[in-house]
């Protein structure tokens, strides 16, 4: 039988057979921006990328190394995105996972190639070939903490998250490391992401669970519209935990499927929580839709919305800003049956607006978390999206992102 899925401390090197490392390769600035992530083992991997018809050189390079379902290891850096930077650029990725691929004596086809930073500027080489041989020899059980440091960028602070599950009474771990803080809107945000599991699953029913998680977590987070070049999530389970393989769509595979989505859950909400400027993280769940996919609509186009995030950076309870984003968002919604709350207090009903509180409402608003609940009454589907507020500090932060 499967047990209940927990919360955890730790990150990516908690799962059985997986090392990490991260370094300062001083790629723009003083800080650890180099990352190496190993199994010991070959492993099942899957990935989903930027959607960007843009793509930066790492991202094409990766999506060729993951067709064979495959993967043992990754390479990334921070600082610079090897992005628009031609045939060159594609060499320099290429360089990388050999780089890699020869300290761990493992074929290049194997290495999966991240970058993220500023785009349009190349590679320097000679720091990056140093910072992948410091990572070799700097790899560890103990490694995951440092490689959340060093793919951040204006990220203020490392994203981590681990749970645990049992499968057949044998515990099995799913975590990862995540980084993103602005230019982030699906599909999927800049961000890059990492994920380990011990998990014994096909490669098959590996993609399948990622991308069902994906459409329900990153692809649920918005800090400001801007979808990267970049956008990189890759999961490797190399089965180490001992179980037997998940082969089928069966209640283990649902209970990994929901571990890797309370795992992406967490690191999407770190996500958006740390968007640049950000002083507050919006929840916006949109209930009794028609379809999925129009409680997805709705709910991105209430956290996309700038005049909202600035009515919360600004604790001003304008429930019309919600609800003319619900109207433009192009979902099938009936106007004259929409409620909504923002945290309890319920500021329209049937359309209309109620009288209510605005001390309350201010004092909601005021919290490091704001929720805001659209209720269409027409369905019973759900979606949930994670923005944050606009504030003064993220025109700053990006005027100067180059300096």
């Amino acid at each position: 039988m499967t047990g209940d899925i927990h919360y955890t401390e730790g990150s990516i090197t908690v799962p059985q057979g997986f090392r990490a490392a991260g370094v300062k390769a001083r790629i723009r600035y003083d800080k650890k921006d180099l990352a190496l992530i190993v199994s010991d083992v070959p492993a099942a991997a899957a990935g989903v990328f930027t959607t960007n018809a843009v793509k930066a050189a790492p991202v094409v390079l990766s999506a060729q190394h993951l067709a064979d379902g495959r993967a043992r290891a990754v390479v990334v850096n921070s600082g610079c995105a090897n992005a628009c930077t031609g045939e060159e650029g594609m060499a320099m990725a290429v360089e990388m996972a050999r780089e890699a691929a020869g300290h761990l004596s493992i074929s290049p086809e194997d290495v999966i190639v991240a970058s993220t930073g500023v785009i349009g500027e190349k590679l320097p080489m000679d720091r990056i070939k140093d910072g992948i041989t410091e990572a070799f020899r700097e790899l560890s059980s103990r490694g995951g903490h440092d490689a959340a440091l060093a793919i951040m960028t204006t990220d203020t602070v490392p994203k981590e998250a681990l749970v645990q599950f049992e499968v057949n009474g044998t515990t099995v771990s799913v975590g990862g490391i995540a980084k993103g803080s602005g230019m982030i809107m699906p599909n999927m945000a800049t961000m890059l992401a990492f994920v380990t599991t011990d998990a014994a699953i096909t490669s098959e029913l590996l993609q399948k669970a990622l991308r069902y998680v994906t459409a329900r977590t990153f692809n649920m987070v918005t800090v400001d519209g801007d979808t990267s070049t970049n956008d990189s999530l890759v999961v490797m389970a190399n089965g180490l935990a001992g179980h037997g393989t998940i082969e089928r769509e069966d209640e283990n595979f649902y209970a990994f499927r929901n571990a890797l989505e309370k795992v992406c859950t967490a690191l999407a909400r770190m996500i958006a929580r740390d968007g640049e400027g950000a002083t507050k993280l919006i929840e916006v769940e949109v209930r009794n839709a028609p379809t999925f996919a129009d409680a997805r609509k709705v709910a991105m186009a209430v956290a996309n919305s700038n005049l909202v995030k600035t009515a919360v950076f600004g604790e001003d309870a304008n429930w019309g800003r919600i609800i003319c984003a619900a109207g433009y968002s192009g979902a099938d919604i009936n106007p004259g049956k929409i409620d909504i709350f923002i945290g309890d207090e319920k500021m329209a009903e049937n359309g209309a607006g109620l009288n209510f509180s605005e001390e309350r409402a201010k004092e909601v608003l005021g919290r490091e978390e704001v929720r805001i609940t659209v209720d269409l009454h027409h369905g019973t589907e759900k979606a949930t999206a994670w923005t944050c507020d606009f504030s003064f500090d993220y025109v700053k932060i990006n005027a100067s992102y180059r300096s």
